[in-house]
């Protein structure tokens, strides 16, 4: 029982029951497939994350025969579009227009990845070490100390001191 009414509930909420609203009845096929296709590219007002298509939303089912009405009057893509965002503004486009500060959207990604990899070789080259000397010491070439002396700053700073003799207690 608890399976069926989960599979139930997913159907639902799938959006393939959604039906057309009353009195929109659907068009020829080639016009359909435009309508879909419209319905693809505008975000759905009550949604938000989804199209008007993809959304089972009365809002939605309603913003799809509006778009229906106005292909079946010969209206082009783009007026059908036009309608739209002068009615719920820029916002109700999925993929917004490449203008003005939209310009972003499209460019920022492509320019934060190539600057991210400028930064990355450069730390790379950076980081490799020198080619070692195959040079081992001689009598005129000291050999390294076995502790390393203090450097000058270590001796200076009173913190480091403090930190120091706080260890060694």
């Amino acid at each position: 029982m608890t399976a069926a009414l989960l599979s139930l509930t997913l159907f639902l909420a799938s959006g393939q029951f959604a039906p057309q609203q009353a009195g929109s009845e659907p068009l020829a096929p080639p016009l359909e497939m435009r309508v879909q296709k419209l319905g693809k590219e505008l975000r759905c007002a009550v949604c938000q994350g989804l199209s008007v298509a993809d959304s089972p939303s009365s809002m939605a089912r309603a913003q799809l025969d509006k778009i229906r009405e106005l292909v079946a009057q010969g209206q082009s893509d783009q007026e059908v579009r036009d309608y739209f965002v002068a009615r719920y503004g820029e916002w109700v486009l999925l993929q917004p227009t490449a203008e003005g500060v939209n310009l972003l959207v499209w460019v920022g990604p492509v320019l934060l990845l190539l600057g991210g990899a400028y930064v990355i070789a450069r730390q790379v080259k950076r980081g490799e070490p020198s080619a070692p000397t195959a040079s081992t010491p001689t009598a005129s070439t000291p050999a390294t100390p076995a502790e390393p002396t203090p450097s000058t700053t270590d001796a200076v700073d009173p913190y480091l001191q403090a930190v120091r003799r706080e260890l060694d207690q």
